[in-house]
């Protein structure tokens, strides 16, 4: 399924935010499945988590990405 997020279901929005908070899932990945791009999935991430956890998130994502070529 791709679209918007808006255009999203809560089952597939519930998928997209388990696999943005994998270590193992890549935006590339999410992408592919889902025609979302990292600014849609971080936009998606900000509005459905609670702000500490969003914050969270994007400084996990960001450490991970400064360490390893190929995360998310």
């Amino acid at each position: 399924m791709t679209g918007t997020p808006a255009d999203l279901d809560p089952a597939t929005i519930s998928e997209i935010i388990e696999m943005a908070l994998s270590d193992h899932t890549s935006f590339a990945q999410i992408r592919d499945l889902h025609g979302l791009s990292p600014d849609q999935v971080k936009a998606l991430m900000r509005s459905e988590l609670a702000p500490g956890s969003y914050r969270s998130w994007r400084k996990r994502v960001r450490q991970f990405g400064d360490r390893r070529a190929n995360y998310k």
